[in-house]
């Protein structure tokens, strides 16, 4: 599997945009950090699944969900945008769902069903219940 890199002219657009003295830990190298996020959303793997080349996938996630609160990524995105490295059309996620045509009714169209009344006259079906008694069934 390929590992994602930000490439210098990125990074040099991102790095002084990011949030400086933070409380906490002993701080994990940020270009490391972003690289892993952007991989886990390109590859569309589960956080704990990312590649230890990125740092601990706990950083990872977290460093993504706090700053996704703080609306980092959006001022990022401007940044990357005002800086020319990408355009502001980008996409980061496609994903899609396909369906069968029929999962709606498309194929085929509504059926009548027939109705209980018609059913009623035959004979009866005897079957077992969880509590073992015997309960007619129409």
């Amino acid at each position: 599997m390929a590992l994602f890199w930000l490439f210098d002219g990125a990074w040099t657009a991102i790095e002084p945009r990011l949030p400086k003295n933070q409380p906490g830990a002993r701080r994990v190298d940020d270009r490391r950090v972003i690289s892993g996020i952007i991989h886990v959303l390109k590859v569309g793997c589960r956080w704990c699944d990312c590649p230890a080349d990125y740092g601990p996938s706990t950083t990872i996630y977290n460093r993504f969900n706090h700053w996704s609160q703080r609306g980092f990524w959006l001022q990022l995105l401007a940044a990357l945008v005002d800086a020319g490295v990408v355009t502001k059309s980008t996409a980061i996620d496609s994903t899609y769902i396909k369906i069968q045509r029929a999962a709606f009714g498309a194929k085929g169209g509504a059926r009548r069903k027939r109705s209980g009344g018609r059913g009623a006259a035959g004979p009866r079906i005897y079957m077992r219940s969880p509590t073992s008694l015997v309960v007619p069934m129409r």
